[in-house]
């Protein structure tokens, strides 16, 4: 009897060890979720993590890779997954990485940064300048995945809070090749329910982040055409079929494409950014070149249609004769990046809590494009730009050869995009959980 009565008293004071450590546990769960974001800034602004995102994004700096081209940049990706011990899937899309933490299990909720540089010669000097002439990274890519793997490093530390799966996108390729694209084909989105962007902007203020409900970027297109006629002497033009007065006449035509054939409520961009044609001043070419690209929130196929129209028959009108590629050098026409309404709601709440209220910027609509369109288009998506400007600098805007990343806005980046993950996967298992099958972590 006095056995049966010890293992009675056993078992009775294990199943309260048992039932008080696991309240301990979600206790301990619940208090460090209450605790984001504002934990994760302090933590992406210590020496240990601030340095460290500092060194990565100097040296993909120095070091740019274009579209597709990426596996330097790639591989020091990995070897720091490898370092913080998150598990990750390569290639992707040729360079692309796609890395995994949490429980491997639903829901699950993405956080995006593109990696490519731009065929630019930088014209800034300082010590971690572009060692690859023609070559910079000026959009700030170095920077997004400085940020990444900073969040990478935060959620990593901190994956016992994770109700869910984070995955990490390191896309290639979003200048204009369609790394989004092609990440989306070769399976990144699987099982993803929900992706969330942020991009450097000099716009904004440091500490600041804006954003706003439904269209955000427009959609892009680019075309180029070649204008043929006969080249000639300039002292006798009437021996000549001149493409320099018929390339003209297509220039001035093709803004009536907007100012004439669009509605006014309806925001559309035709620019000429490119002519080439002729060396030398006493020689009328016999062909000339020009580019340039279209930009729309709505669709914009009807406008290629009639940029094609414009250009080839205001060149027969000049007798000349004309080729259009709406697709030069395989660029991929983009559609507009348009935010989920209910990501956008929970991405200002998110920075309100971790910046407070003041710093967020209700965004106005852009005509720039972003690849990030591709993932905003296939499953629920909200992007975001983060501020850098400094009233005591001068930071340029984005494809200029003077273009300059402040680093003091990394820990923000890093600190956005943990936060960001945190909080969706403790919304989502909040509401209703996921209906999605279990054992993904089988797969990594």
């Amino acid at each position: 009897m006095a056995i049966l009565n010890n293992l009675l008293l056993f078992t009775l004071t294990f199943q309260l060890l048992f039932s008080l450590r696991i309240s301990s546990e979600s206790s301990h769960t619940t208090g460090d979720a209450s605790q984001f974001p504002k934990k994760f800034l302090e933590l992406a602004k210590t020496p240990e993590v601030f340095d460290w995102m500092v060194r990565i994004r100097r040296k993909i700096h120095e070091n740019p890779e274009l579209g597709y081209q990426e596996f330097e940049t790639s591989k020091l990706i990995r070897s720091e997954l490898d370092i913080i011990g998150v598990k990750y899937r390569y290639p992707v899309a040729v360079t692309g990485v796609i890395g995994y933490i949490g429980t491997g299990e639903p829901p699950f909720v993405a956080l995006r940064a593109d990696m490519d540089a731009l065929t630019m010669q930088e014209g800034v000097e300082w010590e971690h300048k572009s060692k690859v002439a023609g070559k910079m990274h000026a959009c700030g890519h170095d920077g997004h995945v400085a940020m990444l793997l900073g969040a990478a490093k935060l959620l990593q530390q901190h994956r016992h809070v994770l109700q869910g799966t984070v995955v990490l996108i390191f896309q290639p390729a979003e200048e204009g090749l369609g790394g989004a694209k092609k990440m989306i084909e070769e399976g990144a989105l699987k099982l993803v329910e929900a992706i969330f962007g942020i991009h450097l902007t000099n716009r904004v203020p440091l500490g600041n982040a804006s954003s706003r409900p439904g269209s955000m970027l427009a959609g892009t297109s680019f075309f180029e055409a070649v204008i043929t006629g006969k080249g000639g002497h300039a002292a006798i033009p009437q021996h000549t079929v001149d493409p320099i007065i018929a390339a003209s006449s297509v220039v001035l035509s093709l803004q009536h494409l907007v100012s004439r054939e669009t509605d006014p409520l309806d925001s559309k961009v035709v620019t000429v950014s490119k002519v080439n044609g002729g060396n030398a001043f006493n020689v009328i070419p016999d062909s000339v070149t020009i580019g340039g690209t279209l930009r729309a929130f709505t669709s914009f196929s009807q406008l290629e249609q009639r940029v094609k129209e414009v250009i080839t028959k205001q060149a027969t009108v000049q007798r000349c004769n004309a080729s259009v590629n709406l697709r030069p050098n395989g660029k991929e026409p983009l559609p507009p990046t348009v935010n989920d309404v209910g990501l956008y709601k929970q991405f200002k709440n998110m920075v309100g809590d971790l910046l407070g209220e003041e710093s967020f910027v209700e965004a106005s609509p852009i005509m720039g494009g972003e690849d990030f369109s591709y993932f905003a288009e296939a499953i629920p998506g909200h992007f975001a730009f983060l501020g850098m400007q400094d009233e005591s600098k001068s930071y340029a805007s984005a494809h200029s050869s003077l273009y300059r990343v402040n680093e003091d806005a990394l820990p923000y980046g890093a600190a956005v995009h943990a936060s960001m993950a945190v909080q969706y996967l403790k919304d989502k298992k909040a509401s209703k959980g996921s209906d999605t099958p279990k054992g993904f972590h089988d797969e990594l």
